[in-house]
Parts: structure tokens; C-alpha cells; sequence
């Protein structure tokens, strides 16, 4: 294939080719039996776009990966100044200058804007801290080039998804790239912003930064490209020059015949109102919407990302409540509190976000098209086969779905035909009136054809469609009527033979160009944004840790009204000393959790650390007491290291892993003991005063467990390994893109806890003296308990030190309130639980609430 190669200079004998700085020489990859990339070759040159076409499944995301290092060629190489490359990697990859923005960009909601920029390659000052004031004043200039308005400190799960785009641009210009590598990266983008992003690409022309440029929308590629090259199947077709190259011929490549017409020709004929919308509004989204949509018309939303289209769609399907207005459906005013209600009226709705909202990535094929219809194929409560076939089959076959079984997950599809997937189940619902939310989105040229082709055959049959699209050809192509907003508001309505793509753009921007609303809207958004910025009061009121100090007072009040005895120095002393042994262990289980992983074998590590400790102690009463320290720790860390190898090199999940080893150790423990105990009057007593000695006047113990706390947070904080590990938990996806040691670091996270474990078990041998095999029995429920009290997300990648201290704190003045007002023990493990079911659900409250603020915007 590669002999069909054809440069830009092969027509020019006296032309000379600058030297590529990247590129692929007959690079393959192959993925068990399926060929995802076959003999590929092509250059990178200094101070020019390529652009690589091909439709979805055809190699472009593979060439996007070998190049970023994340893949390894099977055969062939990777080159970089000329020169092959051996030992690639993501890391090699951004050391030699390549910068990757992927097609699902690999940010971390969890971390601050500036974070997210740097995370990977963070400033560090000379003794290895990050250097947190250069990365804030560098992140503010990198967001100011590619007109992102928002403070670096914001945290990135705040931003809308095209202003998250923006961000992952703004980092891959942090690396100060010689090679810019772009997956569709105006799939998300507003006309405004895709404008923003083709004159950054501008200025890196004029640095010579060699940039690639995947994408579906062929106007944006024959604006950005200086030479195109196309992928079919895996195998590179050729690589012309963009003014060589005319859209048809592109398209022919690309699928190997002729496309008939990418937007389908038809006789509209709307016939009576389905859909009549009056006066709607929702809070700050939009207001006073009006409009209707007849059977066998097709209604588009126009505007900017922002302007309250996907808002509206939200209410008509029930997902939202309008603040005021009215909607009919066949002539009958309707309310729809839920989505199921919508459904049963007949509404269906596409959402913009596929993988989010409208896939489940991990069910089969055949599971995701049959969800919304899944009732029609039970019978006595079993799903049955044969009838979800039924129901599901002829959509499916009608789109020409790409796949190999029905039970094939939804995850392994490309990008095309997961859309088919989603599209496929809402018509299985047989709708009247159906939504579509940006439907070909990150699709390529063929399928997109097929997607629009079925559009119109639906609309012929009657069936009145909402179509929701930021790309102004399809909406001026496919539209019979084009309802206009600008920030929650309609400002213009056109009709079929009465718009253009201009007419749209100015009702969208109110301006007599694009580049004057990106003008006016970008000097606007500082001002809005500052408007937006809550007081340090609201911040205040909304930290978790102020929760839980208000937790703790309202649990230490009424119980001292009862027992004053609970303020007694020898009470909050007693207190305290047995919060520190929770808070060491609690920060070490924050540290797996971080990684989305969970640690249940803390207890009986715990255990089988304090017994060996004693034991050795007991034998060796003239050793040191640090040998009996380093004992504990080593089967602590031993511990960690086992569970830790066997989910990272074992991919076997956590929860299971510990599971066992729970049981394990503790197992090991009990035939150590042999049903024996040490006690006090059996190990020296240099060993017992360690926890109880005091140091002015302060339990050895407490100011242990504060020295092991605030290390670990400094390191969380200071150390970009410490960053890194939020960055697993938020996205451990993105974190292998960006090149982050995952396996390292979650192998790490794990032999950390362990030895923390054993370093708590030393403590609790010397604090508790008696020792036996029951030690710290059931003790993982109170270890969990305060790491999620405390705020640290079970799904990863949030939390803090602190709120782990105070949630260790607010546990043990629950314990003890509870024992000083005589209430039976028994209740203690039911009211931990209960604690937690109640943190899980602020969490969850305060998720929404950050979900619909976002939004809003």
C-alpha cells in the first residue's frame, strides 16, 4: 500500500523536503487477530499540518498512540529527528518534545485547572517540592493563548466539557512542543473556540512545530491541512498536499467508492403539531423559549456550546424541571417528572455524551440497544434472547453496525458505531417525537452519512425530530426550520431555503462576525467569571472539614451536658491516643483509596504486625526497641507488597485481593499465637514506655502519630509523586496516557500502607501491652469509616489529610460519647455504619450540586 504514497514534492524535482521531525516508517500493530495499523508510513515536518483521514476503525487512532508512545509498533519503528526510536514510551515521548491532545481527553477532574496543565511534568524547586507560584503564573499565560477564562485554581470537574478541551490544548503547549499531535480536537469545541484553536495552530506554524491533526469535519480540514493523508482498514491509501486533494477524492480514499452525498435529498412534508413548546424558561439556562416541531419535520437547535440548547432538550425529557412555560405533546400539556414519564409519552433523547450518559462501556452490544425496551423482552421476571433480538435487530441491521457478536462490549466498538449502538435503542422505543443531540459527533465521513441518511428517512415516516449540532453544515442541510439561541435565549428562527451558515453564526454571536463575538465574549468572561467567585465565607461554609468539626460538637455537647466527665484531661487524654493509632492507619488506607483501590486486610496486618513485634520483643527483651519497631514494619510492608503485586501484576481487583488476604493473615496470625498471649509483664518495659512516655507533657504516642500524618501530607501536597496519585485515582485512563507510572505508584501506595500497618501494630502492641491473635479484630471498619468520613472519595482521586484527622477524631468522640452516656457497645459498629451511608450521601448531594452548577455555566 505504502508505493501509493505520494508527497507534496514528488510533482517538484527541484523541491527539497525539510527533514521530518517525527513520524512512522512502516509501522504495524495488531491487536490479538484483528490488523489495527499495516506497513504505515509518513513525516511530521517542521511548520506543517497533516492531516490523517480515515473512517472510524481505520488506523488513526492507533498512529496517534505509536506516536504518543503509548503503543509499541509489532514491526517497523517510530522515528524522531530522524532517528529510530527503540525504547518508547509515553514519558520518552514527551521528553523528546511530542505533546498529545487524544481524542477523550486524559484530564483529571479532582485537580485544579493548573494541575491538570502540568500534572506529568510539574515544576519542581531544587530540593525536589513543586514549584506551585511558576506553574500558576505559567498556566495563567497558557490559558490566556488559547482563551480560556477561568483561575488556574479552579478546580477542572467546574469547567463545561469544551472549556475542559481547552485545557487539555493549554497542556500540550506546557511541554513546549517540537511535534503537536491533535485527536479531534474540536469535537467538543464551540465555532468560537475551534476559531481560538486554528490561530494557536497559526502562531505554532510560524515556531515550526510539526502538528497532526485528526478529524471528521471536512471543512475544518481543509482549512487547517497543508498535506492530507488517508488511512482505509489500517493501511495507509497516500499522502498528498490539501490543495491537491478536493473533498470527493478524499472521501473516495477513505472508503474505497464514491460517496453519493454525505447530506441526503427529500421531500419535506410536516403534517400536524407534535411538539409545542410556550414561554419555557429553567432558572438561569434559558428563558421565554418558544417554538414547535409537526410530524416529519426536523427542528434544529443553533448556537454556541452554552447557549442553553442541551438545557432545553434536558427539560422536554424530563431530566430537568422548567422554572416557568408550558409544553404539549399531540396537543396536551404535559409535565415530565422523570425521564421514564417522558419515554411513556413517546419522547426519546440522544445525548451529546455517549460514553457518559448513553453507553454502559462495559455491557455487551446487544444489552445497551435493548435497555430502554428491556420490560418488552421479560417473561416471569427472565430476559429472553430471542425477543431482545426482536426488538433491537432490524435498528442495528438498518445502520449497518460493525461488529463481530451481539455480545461484544460497546467499549471495543469505534466511536461510529457506538453511536449507532445509541441511536439503535432509542428507536426500539418507537418514539414520536426524538432528540438528537449532537448524533454525529466524533464520527467519520461514512457513517455520519448513514446517520443523517436515516434522519430523513425517519422524518418521511412522520416522526418529529429536535436535532441539536454545532457543525452549521449539517444544521443548514438538515433542517427544515433552525430555532437560534444566544445565552438562553431565541433570537432567530429560519427556514429551509432561507438560511445560510453566516445568517446562523451572526443570530448565534449577535455581531456582525465571528471573530468580533469571540472578541467581545472573551474580554466579557473575566468579568463574569470574578462575579461568580464565592466569598471566603461560602468557600468556608462549603469545606467538609467545618462538617465535621460541627459533627463532632454536636455529638461532644449533649453528652457532656450528661457526663461533664467527657472534658476530663484523662478522658480527652484516652481519647486522643487511641485517635492517633486510627489516624496512621486511616492515612494509609487513603492512600490505596486515592488510587481507587481499597485495602480490607489493614486489621489483620495490624494484628500479625503488633503480634510479631511482641513476640520478637518478648524473646529479645535486651534488643532495642526500634529492632522490634523495624520488625513490625517489615511484616507490614511484606503484607502491603503481596496485596499490591497481586492487583497491579495480577489485575485482580482490590476489594477482591484483600479480601482473602484478610483471612490469610489473620489465619497466619492465630497459628502464630497458637491461642497463647503476650502480656505486659512478658516484653521490657522500654517497650511499653514508647507510646506512654510523655514529651512535654504530650503522649509519645499522639506526637508520633502528627510526625507520620503531616509527612504524608506534605507529600501529597509538595511532591509530584504525591499529585500523581490523585491523578491515578481520577483517571487512571488518562494517567497511562500522559505517560504517569500507575503500576509503580499503586504497587507503592500499597507497600506504603502496609508499612504503615505494621508501624501502627508496633504502637498498638507497646499502647495496649496484652497481645494476643484478636488483636484489632474488626478493627477495618473503623479504619474505612473515618477515611470516608473524613472525605476521601471511595471512587478515588479526592481527599485530604486533614479531613481523614478530623474524620479519625469524629469517630472516636462518637465512641466515646456513646460509651460515657452507657449505651451498649453492641451499637457502636451499627452507628459507624450509618455514618458512612451518611457521608456517602453528602458526597453524592454536594457531586449534583457541582454537577448542575457546571451546568449553569
Amino acid at each position: 500500500m505504502n508505493s501509493a504514497v505520494i508527497t507534496e514534492f514528488a510533482g517538484d524535482p527541484a523541491a527539497v523536503e525539510p527533514a521530518a521531525t517525527a513520524g512512522l516508517r512502516h509501522a504495524s500493530k495488531r491487536f490479538g487477530g484483528t490488523i489495527a495499523l499495516a506497513d504505515a508510513s509518513f513525516d511530521l515536518l517542521p511548520g506543517n499540518v497533516l492531516a490523517l483521514l480515515g473512517e472510524n476503525g481505520a488506523g488513526k487512532s492507533t498512529c496517534v498512540k505509536l506516536l504518543a508512545g503509548v503503543y509499541r509498533p509489532d514491526s517497523g519503528t517510530v522515528i524522531v529527528d530522524g532517528q529510530p526510536i527503540e525504547h518508547w514510551s509515553p514519558i520518552e515521548a514527551q521528553r523528546r518534545g511530542i505533546a498529545v491532545m487524544h481524542q477523550h481527553p486524559g484530564l483529571f477532574p479532582d485537580l485544579t485547572v493548573f494541575e491538570n496543565i502540568f500534572v506529568g511534568h510539574m515544576p519542581c524547586r531544587p530540593l525536589g517540592s513543586i514549584d506551585y507560584e511558576r506553574m500558576r503564573q505559567e498556566a495563567r499565560e497558557l490559558l490566556d493563548v488559547v482563551g480560556l477564562s477561568c483561575a488556574p485554581e479552579d478546580r477542572l470537574s467546574q469547567l463545561r466539557t469544551s472549556e475542559q478541551q481547552l485545557v487539555e490544548i493549554a497542556r500540550a503547549l506546557s511541554v513546549n512542543a517540537k511535534v503537536l499531535i491533535m485527536d479531534e480536537p474540536t469535537a467538543a469545541l464551540s465555532q468560537r473556540e475551534v476559531e481560538r484553536l486554528f490561530a494557536v495552530v497559526a502562531q505554532l506554524k510560524t515556531r515550526q512545530v510539526a502538528m497532526m491533526f485528526v478529524g471528521h469535519r471536512m471543512e475544518e480540514i481543509y482549512r487547517i491541512a497543508d498535506r492530507i493523508a488517508v488511512l482505509r482498514d489500517g493501511h495507509l491509501i497516500g499522502v498528498r498536499p490539501a490543495t491537491e486533494l478536493d473533498r470527493d477524492q478524499a472521501v473516495q480514499m477513505m472508503i474505497g467508492r464514491p460517496l453519493k452525498a454525505i447530506y441526503p435529498q427529500w421531500d419535506s412534508k410536516p403534517g400536524n403539531e407534535v411538539l409545542s413548546v410556550s414561554g419555557l424558561s429553567r432558572d438561569e439556562a434559558f428563558r421565554d423559549v418558544s417554538f414547535s416541531v409537526r410530524a416529519g419535520e426536523i427542528v434544529g437547535l443553533g448556537g454556541l456550546v452554552g447557549s442553553g440548547r442541551t438545557e432545553i432538550a434536558r427539560v422536554l425529557f424530563g431530566v430537568d424541571q422548567p422554572s416557568a412555560g408550558t409544553i404539549r405533546l399531540g396537543g396536551e400539556q404535559v409535565s415530565f417528572a422523570d425521564p421514564p414519564a417522558a419515554m411513556a409519552a413517546g419522547v426519546a433523547y440522544v445525548s451529546e455524551d455517549r460514553l457518559g450518559q448513553s453507553l454502559v462501556l462495559d455491557f455487551p452490544i446487544l444489552t445497551n440497544a435493548s435497555l430502554p425496551v428491556i420490560e418488552k423482552a421479560t417473561f416471569a421476571g427472565l430476559v429472553m434472547r430471542r425477543q431482545e433480538l426482536r426488538l433491537v435487530e432490524p435498528h442495528l441491521k438498518r445502520l449497518r453496525l460493525k461488529f463481530r457478536s451481539y455480545d461484544q462490549p460497546v467499549r471495543t466498538l469505534s466511536g461510529g458505531n457506538q453511536q449507532k449502538v445509541v441511536l439503535s435503542k432509542w428507536l426500539a422505543t418507537h418514539p414520536r417525537l426524538l432528540i438528537l443531540d449532537e448524533p454525529t459527533q466524533g464520527i467519520d465521513v461514512e457513517s455520519k452519512s448513514e446517520v443523517h441518511t436515516m434522519i430523513a428517512e425517519l422524518a418521511q415516516q412522520g416522526l418529529a425530530i429536535i436535532l441539536i449540532s454545532s457543525e452549521l453544515p449539517e444544521l443548514v442541510s438538515m433542517c427544515d426550520r433552525i430555532v437560534v439561541l444566544r445565552e438562553g435565549q431565541v433570537t432567530a428562527n429560519f427556514s429551509r431555503g432561507d438560511v445560510d451558515q453566516e445568517r446562523v453564526i451572526r443570530a448565534a454571536t449577535d455581531a456582525d462576525s465571528a471573530e468580533a463575538a469571540a472578541s467581545t465574549a472573551h474580554a466579557a468572561e473575566p468579568e463574569a467569571r470574578k462575579a461568580e467567585e464565592p466569598s471566603f465565607l461560602q468557600r468556608l461554609l462549603h469545606q467538609r472539614e467545618l462538617g465535621l468539626v460541627a459533627a463532632m460538637a454536636m455529638v461532644a455537647l449533649p453528652v457532656i451536658a450528661v457526663n461533664p466527665r467527657m472534658i476530663s484531661a484523662e478522658n480527652l487524654t484516652a481519647v486522643a491516643m487511641d485517635a492517633a493509632l486510627v489516624m496512621i492507619v486511616a492515612v494509609a488506607q487513603m492512600l490505596v483509596l486515592l488510587t481507587r483501590n481499597i485495602d480490607l486486610s489493614v486489621a489483620s496486618v495490624i494484628g500479625l504486625s503488633a503480634y510479631g513485634a511482641a513476640s520478637f520483643m518478648h524473646g529479645h527483651p535486651e534488643t532495642s526497641v526500634l529492632v522490634g519497631i523495624a520488625v513490625a514494619c517489615c511484616i507490614g510492608l511484606g503484607c502491603g507488597a503481596l496485596n499490591g503485586l497481586v492487583v497491579t501484576l495480577g489485575r485482580v481487583p482490590a476489594i477482591v485481593v484483600t479480601l482473602g488476604s484478610l483471612s490469610v493473615f489473620r489465619g497466619l496470625n492465630s497459628l502464630w499465637a497458637g491461642g497463647k498471649q503476650i502480656s505486659a509483664d512478658q516484653v521490657p518495659q522500654d517497650w511499653l514506655d514508647m507510646t506512654s512516655a510523655r514529651i512535654a507533657g504530650i503522649p509519645a504516642v499522639i506526637l508520633i502519630a502528627l510526625v507520620c500524618v503531616i509527612l504524608i501530607g506534605l507529600a501529597l501536597r509538595y511532591l509530584p509523586v504525591g499529585r500523581e496519585l490523585y491523578a491515578i485515582g481520577s483517571n487512571p485512563d488518562g494517567a497511562t496516557l500522559i505517560g504517569i507510572r500507575k503500576t509503580a505508584l499503586v504497587l507503592g501506595a500499597f507497600m506504603l500502607a502496609g508499612l504503615l500497618a505494621g508501624f501502627d501494630g508496633a504502637l498498638w502492641a507497646s499502647r495496649y501491652a496484652t497481645i494476643d491473635a484478636r488483636v484489632a479484630l474488626g478493627f477495618e471498619l473503623t479504619v474505612i469509616a473515618a477515611v470516608v468520613v473524613g472525605g476521601v472519595a471511595i471512587r478515588g482521586g479526592a481527599g485530604s489529610v486533614l479531613g481523614v484527622v478530623l474524620g479519625a477524631l469524629t469517630l472516636l468522640v462518637i465512641q466515646n460519647g456513646l460509651t460515657l452516656v452507657r449505651v451498649d457497645p453492641l451499637w457502636l459498629q451499627g452507628v459507624y455504619g450509618l455514618v458512612i451511608l451518611i457521608a456517602v450521601g453528602v458526597d453524592v448531594v454536594i457531586g449534583r450540586r457541582t454537577l448542575l452548577a457546571r451546568r449553569r455555566r
